[in-house]
């Protein structure tokens, strides 16, 4: 680990004109930490062999860049795997190919399938939600190869170097490192021994315990025939009642989340391991000891060094922090930071970067992370998890004469080692890099290089760190912002205080970053990031509009005029958009200008720079840090509004619900003139409320546009009549058996549920009395997954008769190219279907529609419409469900429904379609709707010919807000 002083020198140094990008160097003393000749040859042992210049390595490419020649180094991205993290790994996936691809590093993109069938897939695939979406259709979609070692064979003559992106087993546990190995394919990360022996839980545990850091006491289950009797005498060696006890039950093998649970008492942990093992999740479980009163963390790892000499500089570590919001949220006892909690937005965790810790520990936990990074051999990049007890709730006392882990303040354990941490836009590696100054380009190209080093006919490369110019810096009110000539700017704002504001985050997050992302870039000075858009530099500003008082009611929540210009507006540093809620962006951007917590931070973070900068000062690749320690800006939303005009910006709304899609903001803008995405405020309103969209296109019924009955009830209706009274005055005048309960004005994804019976509606209008903020999974009388619930309570709340549809069932098994990899009885002829519409206002145009595909119960789940990873759409839908004919007749009604309702811009259309007439039943429209890295709107414009990629999809949605203010 490397130490030094933290009132370490901290200047800013032009670069050459030519290079037109700002160097921040740090001074200060360093010592590197360097192996043991006989260490260093134990760690690289296994890599020596990939070290040997290939037979037949790829042609070199080359591309002119002003008078220079370049080298272009090929990258080969792999993805996919058995585990059940492989839709995480496509997240990880699509945002390094978001962040690399350029003139100077071309991006070829790999897939291996839950059976380990490798295949060549095209960059679009790895826009899709899942890798369900593709599976079935492979053969017809990808080059396929006969065998891993075929794949190895090619990626040896097409790629220089490969960056496997593949989380849990085959990825991390050794298994393609292994094979890249024998076939002498340089790749990134760690070499295969030594990722065999960390991602063994028991067996890292063990070489953790030798090398003299504390370890949790553990038990070994092998087999379903374990020893109930010596099971019982672990647990009374630890003081833990054998009946009650509460322990962790892992995997050995399984990643940090998939089948991580809590069990009390022996029987119930034997019970839960053979759960995991039946699931075929590992052969082999560890049982642990539940750390109460732990405080959790993680850190990613960078290796700096050069050659044989290891220089592992630890980030700022992140803090997790499990909680609840009181009485309204569903409290649980065995409540851990599960695969939900880590990939999902929610406020049940919370993160805090740097951790809440005595500045002692935090640097022990550098400094640990760093040692352990180099006694276990790691490579380029790491990420390590571990637990911090206070002395106070150390129960590890047996262990207290161990090396490492014991501090004046308590004791640090380390529990999980990550060899591929994940790379989804706001992940801990993104997260921790840009606290430090790194964006996600820089930090991904850091990795690579340093991993070129290892190989000799790369360790040359020294053209792929490409212009990195310095990242937007946010608003300042005394800063000049006369437009320049030739330039544009662009307000992103997202937020807001609906219950898909977290939605919002990601759709606002995913927007900025990709129009932070052209290749087109120019600078105009050394603050400013601009790219061309119809020949103008843009300039993009990421905005929070802040959440209000959650005591507010919805009457009462911002409909004033007055309170809704009140309402304020953060403009945001680079850093703090990166951030898992809406409400830890705000109460980071608190932190940022409270001066003693900003002193702290700030402390840190050139401690950590000054570390960063004595191993990356060798290495003539890295240009310098590109991201400023910049503060966040506080206005009024009037204010925000105002410099909008005079700034001459546009506007991209990614407000989810409320003032967002209800027409509020929309107004605001259109009385300055300030242009914007999406569409006005008239269609904006009409189609936020789905009884007036409803009556809105009524009279289309015999154009092929049906809309479904709705009974609107009040909220303290359904509280103050009998249950039972309500429910048979719904089903009589909706003429159903089954209902469909909504928000009246809400978004897509909260407060909609499926109601079989009575005791169904019971349930759900007691959540509502209850403010509650999610029903648990199961509770109604149909299985279902979790239900996010709108917070506050809506004041209306639509029921609808429940539209029956045939199952769909997609597996990774194809018989064909015709979509045979498909179940569908087909019996009712009806399957729901979301499409996305974009243009001018009068003359929409209908992307190719998708088929919604549900995995858990009767509604679409929140984690299905927008986490990545989860849901399956079938984009366009297969022929084996609906003919050309019919599906071009679709479009034609989406069209008919986009132009009658005025949309422009772009919005998203939510129906059924009957798949042999192409009728068209209405759900809903969203006219701001998921913009999110794997929404499905990206999916349809990748089908488009050409193929509108994500950063001009975005890029067009901000050229029609800029025709139509014209």
């Amino acid at each position: 680990m490397a130490t030094s002083s933290l009132s370490g020198n901290f200047s800013v140094l032009r670069h050459s004109e030519t290079q037109s990008r700002s160097l921040l160097l740090l001074g200060g003393s360093s010592v590197k930490l360097f192996r043991s000749k006989h260490e260093a040859s134990t760690c690289h042992g296994a890599r020596v062999a990939a070290a040997v210049p290939r037979a037949s390595a790829p042609e070199v490419a080359v591309v002119e860049k002003g008078r220079e020649k370049v080298r272009v180094l090929k990258l080969g991205l792999i993805c996919g795997g058995p585990s059940a993290e492989r839709g995480i790994s496509l997240n990880s996936a699509r945002s390094v190919l978001d962040h690399l691809q350029g003139d100077d590093l071309h991006v070829s993109c790999y897939y291996i399938d839950c059976n380990l069938n490798a295949f060549a897939i095209s960059s679009a695939q790895v826009y899709s939600n899942t890798p369900a979406d593709f599976d079935f259709k492979l053969e017809s979609l990808a080059q396929s190869f006969q065998t891993l070692s075929d794949l190895a064979k090619h990626l040896a003559t097409a790629v220089d170097i490969v960056f496997p992106v593949i989380h849990g087993q085959f990825g991390e546990d050794g298994g393609i490192q292994e094979l890249l190995e024998k076939y002498n394919v340089p790749f990134v990360g760690t070499g295969s021994k030594e990722c065999c022996q960390a991602f063994d839980k028991h067996k890292a545990s063990l070489e953790l315990r030798k090398h003299g850091f504390i370890t949790v006491p553990s038990f070994l289950v092998q087999g379903y025939e374990t020893d109930k009797s010596e099971l019982s005498e672990w647990f009374k060696k630890h003081q833990l009642d054998p009946d009650l006890g509460k322990v962790v039950v892992k995997p050995t093998r399984g990643g940090s989340s998939i089948g991580v649970g809590v069990a009390y008492g022996v029987n119930d942990s034997l019970v839960k391991a053979n759960e995991i093992m039946s699931e075929g999740i590992d052969k082999k479980v560890l049982i642990e000891i539940f750390l109460e009163g732990g405080n959790e963390f993680t850190a990613i790892v960078l290796d700096v060094g050069s050659d044989l000499d290891s220089f592992p500089v630890v980030l700022l570590p992140t803090e997790v922090e499990l909680q609840f919001r009181g009485a309204n949220d569903v409290k649980e006892n065995d409540a851990i930071f599960n695969y939900r909690r880590k990939y999902l937005p929610t406020q049940q965790v919370a993160y805090h970067t740097p951790p809440r810790f005595p500045l002692d520990v935090i640097e022990n936990i550098r400094k640990g992370a760093s040692l352990l990074f180099q006694r276990l051999c790691l490579q380029d990049f790491a990420r390590i998890d571990g637990w911090f007890l206070p002395n106070s709730s150390s129960k590890l006392s047996p262990f207290s004469q161990s090396e490492f882990g014991r501090t004046e303040s308590g004791a640090i354990i380390f529990t999980d080692i990550n060899m591929i941490s994940g790379m989804e836009q706001t992940s801990f590696l993104f997260q921790q890099a840009s606290k430090v100054g790194f964006s996600h380009t820089n930090i991904l190209r850091s990795i690579i290089h340093h991993a070129c080093l290892r190989f000799p006919n790369l360790a040359s490369v020294s053209g792929i760190s490409g212009q990195l110019p310095s990242r937007s810096k946010s608003l300042q009110r005394n800063k000049s912002f006369s437009r320049r000539e030739g330039t544009r700017k662009v307000f992103v704002i997202f937020g807001g205080n609906t219950s898909e504001r977290q939605v919002s985050l990601m759709s606002g997050t995913n927007v900025w970053l990709n129009l932070l992302a052209f290749h087109d870039v120019s600078l105009h000075n050394q603050e400013d990031l601009k790219v061309t858009v119809n020949n103008a530099l843009l300039e993009v500003t990421p905005c929070l509009l802040s959440p209000t008082s959650e005591c507010a009611s919805s009457i009462d929540m911002g409909k004033k005029a007055d309170d809704v210009m009140n309402r304020t507006v953060w403009s945001l540093p680079y850093s703090l958009v990166l951030r898992h809620t809406t409400e830890e962006v705000l109460d980071a951007c608190m932190e940022a200008i409270e001066p003693e917590h900003a002193a702290i931070t700030s402390e840190l973070r050139k401690k950590v720079m000054n570390d960063l900068m004595e191993g990356l000062k060798d290495h003539n690749w890295f240009t310098g840090f590109d991201i400023a320690d910049d503060l966040p800006v506080k206005f009024s939303l009037r204010q925000w509004i105002k410099l909008a005009k005079e700034v001459q910006a546009t506007v991209f709304i990614a407000v989810h619900g409320g003032i967002g899609e209800d027409g509020t903001l929309q107004s605001l803008l259109d009385a300055e003139g300030v242009p914007y995405t999406g569409p006005g405020a008239m269609a904006s309103k009409i189609c936020m409320d789905k009884v007036a969209t409803s009556v809105a296109l009524k009279h289309l019924a015999n154009s092929g546009v049906l809309t479904i009955n709705k009974d609107v009830r009040q909220k303290d209706d359904l509280s103050n009549k009998p249950i039972n009274d309500t429910w048979h005055d719904l089903t009589r005048k909706l003429q159903c058996q089954t209902l469909c309960v909504k928000p009246a004005k809400d978004g897509c994804s909260t407060g909609v549920a499926r109601l079989c019976c009575p005791e169904d509606l019971a349930i759900y209008v007691k959540a509502l009395e209850d403010c509650l903020l999610r029903i648990p999974p199961n509770c109604l009388s149909k299985a279902h997954g979790m239900i996010e619930m709108p917070n506050p309570p809506p004041e209306h709340l639509i029921f609808e008769p429940f539209i029956e549809t045939d199952e769909i069932i997609v597996t990774s098994k194809f018989e064909d190219a015709t979509g045979h990899g498909l179940t569908w009885k087909g019996h009712s002829r009806w399957v729901e279907i979301t499409v996305g519409v974009i243009g001018k206002r009068g003359s929409m145009h209908s992307l190719s529609p998708s088929v919604t595909v549900k995995e858990s119960g009767d509604i679409l789940s929140l984690e299905e419409k927008f986490q990545g990873g989860t849901g399956i759409n079938l984009t366009p839908p297969p022929l084996s469900i609906m003919s050309e004919n019919a599906l071009k007749r679709c479009k034609q009604h989406i069209e008919l429904i986009a132009n009658t309702l005025q949309l422009e811009g772009f919005s998203r259309i939510d129906a059924f379609v009957n798949v042999d007439s192409g009728e068209v039943l209405i759900i809903e429209v969203n006219t701001v709707p998921g913009m999110t890295p794997s929404t499905v709107l990206i999916h349809q414009a990748l089908v488009e010919q050409p193929p509108l990629y994500p950063h001009q999809f975005f890029r067009k949605l901000l050229d029609l807000a800029s025709e139509r203010s014209m």
